[in-house]
């Protein structure tokens, strides 16, 4: 019997405003003092009153309008009411029956992820467990951080599908500036309902909710060992126990928490302290007017515009400030030049940009301030390489010095006497040179192996460090060893 999974995602996002939700206090991700960032009202002290965070709510409706949700003209504020110790109140001011979004989909491999809804709340306080302890500690810096919630229908089949879900929302957010999304400090987390069935049959089997999945990588190998348990169970003739479980990953396995709480067990009402809100059409298609080029976008548009690859597109797409250092670096290269020659170019940039200067950049930004290759020097190396004025070796040694100093790389060549030898007649004198010292490589060279002659072009690039072109050195080699055999 085959199983066919089912699995829906609700992704919570901390949103990147100053102050937290329904309060002045700061919204810091990167305060590591506990309880800074609080105030009465976040602290959840009796008679305060909140007041919502206007720009949030601008961010959440961003959100919608690039997943092409319907934005409610009409919405409200509820409490979502429970007991636990992050929860300074005893409730969370949330959303329950009319967000501020719903519908839109998220296109992921040609397959629209379909989306229920997109509502804002506040986040709760973080607990420590400290290590061999018998108590814990209540950090409120996050509670009331604004938190938007997506929650998608259950249209994902595959714990890779839930992943690449999960890594295109992250980037929507980064594109928007809505959240940074990182799920390392938990500023995105993830959480899968899974459920199995056997095929052929309609009904969805018993929903399992797993939590606790900080990063993508737990995202997929979580829904993937869900999936397996869950068919396991059925194979045996049992039934699967709706639950909420957490996920190990040192193990590798989920675990049982609790048994799932239905909506009626938190006893929503709408939130008394806060009117509800009306929204005009004109003020939504404003805020459509302010969209920036989204992720999908910006992948097509490179493709089609510069002829990139897939792979090539993708890492310009996830690493936003590279991409755009790239087409700044191609915007130099000229607008009259022919079409091939161009392309040629464009070509060359994507590979020095993706090769070696990520290597030297380690992770940093070209857009820091330690950054000292402008986009005008990087494509006149380019250019120089282009016209074989430097060889691939003299343009790495160039590139690193452009890197640690920054500078003109014509000058850099000049004043380290790395021009490129052009001159035939010393080229022609040191290939003779190498050939008389490696009569090995040349005996191998005449009974038929390609690399002695690859090996002997090493040996003259070497002795001109790097200076030669590699295929005048190839060139004058062969017919050296051409009449040396005649």
């Amino acid at each position: 019997m085959n199983y066919i999974p089912t699995i829906g995602l609700e992704i919570h996002a901390e949103l990147k405003t100053k102050s937290k939700m329904f309060c002045d206090s700061s919204n810091d991700p990167l305060e590591q003092h506990p309880n800074v960032n609080v105030c009465p009202v976040c602290m959840g002290h009796p008679g305060t009153l909140p007041v919502a965070n206007k720009e949030a709510i601008k961010l959440v409706h961003k959100v919608g309008l690039a997943l092409g949700c319907e934005i409610a003209e009409y919405s409200k504020f509820d409490r979502k009411n429970y007991f636990y110790p992050d929860l300074p109140k005893g409730y969370q001011i949330s959303q329950y029956d009319l967000p501020f979004c719903r519908g839109g989909f998220l296109n992921i491999n040609g397959r629209d992820i379909r989306i229920t809804r997109v509502h804002l709340e506040e986040d709760t306080a973080r607990l420590l467990h400290p290590q061999g302890a018998d108590y814990s500690l209540v950090d409120f810096n996050r509670a009331g951080v604004p938190l938007m919630e997506l929650v998608t229908e259950p249209d994902i089949t595959s714990g890779e599908e839930a992943r690449r879900f999960a890594q295109e929302l992250q980037l929507l957010l980064r594109y928007l500036g809505a959240s940074d999304a990182d799920m390392e400090k938990g500023q995105m987390r993830v959480e899968a309902n899974v459920s199995v069935r056997p095929e052929g049959q309609e009904q969805l089997g018993t929903k399992v909710e797993v939590k606790n999945l900080n990063s993508f990588r737990s995202v997929e190998r979580a829904i993937a060992f869900e999936v397996q348990r869950q068919s396991a169970v059925l194979k045996l003739g049992s039934r699967v126990v709706q639950e909420t479980r957490g996920w190990d990953d040192g193990k590798g396995e989920t675990f049982s928490q609790r048994e799932k709480e239905e909506a009626h067990d938190y006893r929503y009402f709408p939130e008394p302290d806060l009117p509800p809100f009306r929204f005009a059409k004109e003020e939504i298609e404003a805020l459509r007017s302010e969209l920036p080029e989204l992720p999908w976008q910006r992948r097509e548009r490179l493709v089609r515009e510069y002829g990139l690859g897939g792979k090539e597109a993708e890492i310009f797409v996830r690493e936003k400030d590279i991409g755009e250092y790239f087409e700044k670096v191609v915007s130099e290269l000229g607008s009259n030049l022919a079409p091939e020659r161009l392309q040629k170019l464009t070509k060359l940039s994507v590979n020095y940009i993706l090769s070696d200067l990520l290597g030297l950049l380690q992770g940093a930004s070209v857009q820091g301030e330690d950054f000292l290759i402008t986009p005008e020097n990087f494509a006149e190396l380019v250019l120089l390489i282009e016209k074989g004025e430097i060889s691939s070796a003299i343009a790495k040694q160039v590139l690193k010095e452009m890197f640690g100093k920054g500078g003109d790389p014509s000058q850099i060549i000049e004043e380290k006497g790395l021009a490129q030898v052009s001159d035939t007649a010393a080229i022609q004198k040191i290939a003779e040179d190498i050939i008389r010292k490696n009569p090995k490589a040349v005996e191998d060279y005449k009974k038929g192996k390609a690399s002695a002659l690859q090996f002997l072009v090493g040996q003259v690039m070497a002795k001109t460090k790097g200076t030669t072109n590699p295929e005048t050195a190839r060139i004058a080699l062969e017919n050296l060893l051409k009449t040396a055999r005649n």
